[in-house]
């Protein structure tokens, strides 16, 4: 299966798609922090979408995330946000069969649509919590792979470092083997 992963400068999903046999590639406007792998720097809106089966988008939710609400009311933020939801909304209406888009509890819900599922970290072998929101087309959901304990708030509570931002954004190893495993054998 041909895979992109977009908005993704971890490549940890990259990466466990790779590691089931999927030619699968990151886009990010940055570099990768897995060099290794096949990574795209640029905008994903520049990349012909139309030769892959599968797409899962990680759109920035900088704009996107009620952690956020506190800001939407500041100058030139609800545009934005608007920004933000159009930019969400393409990726979703791109030319792929398979498509998953991942974003934490925000305003998509309001403005766009529900997502067909929540999943937390700790249904895939993370003892944290982080109620991620996916929207999927021609996806099923997915099946909890390793439920455990604990129940830390760990993300939320991160230090306020110039790195908060990528530390809170980078997908947890045992999601992306789930997506890779789940929907790569589709």
């Amino acid at each position: 299966m041909k895979v992109m992963i977009a908005c993704e400068f971890s490549g940890i999903v990259r990466d466990a798609f790779t590691e089931y046999g999927h030619d699968a590639v990151s886009c990010d406007l940055i570099a990768s922090e897995r060099p290794k792998g096949n990574h795209i720097i640029g905008d994903i809106m520049d990349a012909d979408l139309s030769e892959y089966d599968l797409l899962i988008a990680h759109p920035p939710c900088t704009y996107l995330a009620i952690s956020g609400a506190r800001w939407f009311d500041a100058p030139g933020r609800r545009e934005l946000q608007k920004q933000a939801i159009e930019f969400v909304i393409s990726l979703y209406n791109a030319p792929v069969d398979k498509i998953a888009i991942e974003n934490p509890v925000g305003v998509l819900s309001t403005h766009w649509r529900k997502p067909d599922q929540y999943i937390q970290p700790w249904q895939f072998g993370h003892g944290v919590t982080k109620k991620t929101g996916l929207w999927l087309k021609n996806l099923p959901k997915l099946t909890p792979t390793d439920i455990v304990e604990g129940r830390k708030n760990s993300i939320h509570m991160m230090s306020n470092t110039p790195d908060r931002w990528k530390n809170r954004s980078r997908t947890f190893v045992g999601f992306a083997d789930a997506m890779a495993t789940q929907w790569g054998s589709l």
